[in-house]
């Protein structure tokens, strides 16, 4: 597995790199997004589902923990397991279902369930540089 770090100094550049992954992504893909709040992991699914094709409006799925998007190359299940209290709940509600379905998962908040999430897993961990510009990332990539 490589290590990749990137800085994005703009959303612009956030924009062009999760459309590419999205765009080179298949089924049975799962981005496990790690980062405080604030720092993006919904606005890279944005464009994540972008790159896919995906045609309806992203919105963070805090209190549904799901949302599945159909109108892309490939199914789009986006979750939010910041509020789940454990890995098993991530079972309850079915999560495994869909890490071994048809799409592409991206899991917010990846760290907290992290013995669930498969191995081969693209994490993506997000974080404000040191002593930097407030709109500065970077992206620590293993993939």
């Amino acid at each position: 597995m490589n290590k990749i770090e990137k800085i994005f100094k703009t959303e612009s550049e956030v924009a062009d790199f999760g459309r590419e992954i999205g765009r080179t992504c298949s089924r049975g893909t799962v981005f496990a997004l790690i980062g405080d709040l604030g720092t993006g992991k919904t606005t890279l699914t944005k464009y994540i589902a972008e790159g896919l094709g995906v045609e309806e409006s992203i919105t963070s799925p805090t209190f549904n923990i799901v949302k599945s998007y159909y109108s892309g190359r490939i199914p789009l299940h986006h979750f939010d397991v910041y509020r789940l209290g454990s890995s098993d709940e991530f079972f309850y509600i079915g999560g495994e279902e869909y890490l071994d379905g048809d799409g592409v998962c991206v899991i917010e908040w990846a760290d907290l369930i992290s013995d669930v999430i498969p191995q081969d897993a693209k994490i993506i961990e997000i974080t404000w540089p040191p002593c930097g510009n407030v709109d500065e990332r970077i992206y620590k990539c293993l993939f």
